[in-house]
């Protein structure tokens, strides 16, 4: 089944100048980008955007990193969009991550792991409407 899931290319990546790189193994990979823009969260935004990590202790810290730069927000489109994409991205502590993972290859720490991708398809819904609500996703 096609469908569609949100990924990020994290502050840390879009600084380090890995994005090309990333966005060049999910098109190697099968995605059809249908959405990409390049953005600076807020803190509000970044806590509206992990407000159901509210309560988690790693909250300040993740919003406080997600509105430190330019991250990358994309719509991504394939078979199985969700699993494939949090397959490729690798687990998020890149130390257990499988080799070949985007996280294992780039990402630095749990926190600073270079990707974030939707778990879940209301997760997709939600997060592809936050960063592009009313636009058509041709």
């Amino acid at each position: 089944m096609v469908e569609r899931t949100l990924a990020i290319i994290k502050p840390d990546a879009v600084e380090r100048r890995l994005a090309g790189r990333i966005i060049q193994r999910i098109e190697d990979s099968g995605f059809r980008i249908r959405a990409m823009r390049r953005v600076r969260l807020t803190r509000a935004e970044a806590e509206g955007f992990y407000a159901v990590h509210r309560e988690r202790p790693f909250f300040a810290s993740l919003t406080v990193f997600m509105s430190s730069g330019a991250a990358i927000v994309l719509v991504l489109e394939a078979a199985d969009a969700i699993k494939k994409w949090r397959t490729l991205m690798g687990a998020t502590d890149p130390a257990k991550a499988d080799a070949g993972t985007l996280r294992k290859e780039f990402a630095q720490s749990i926190e600073r792991n270079a990707t974030h991708g939707s778990d879940a398809p209301e997760t997709a819904a939600f997060e592809i409407g936050y960063f592009f609500a009313g636009i058509d996703l041709i």
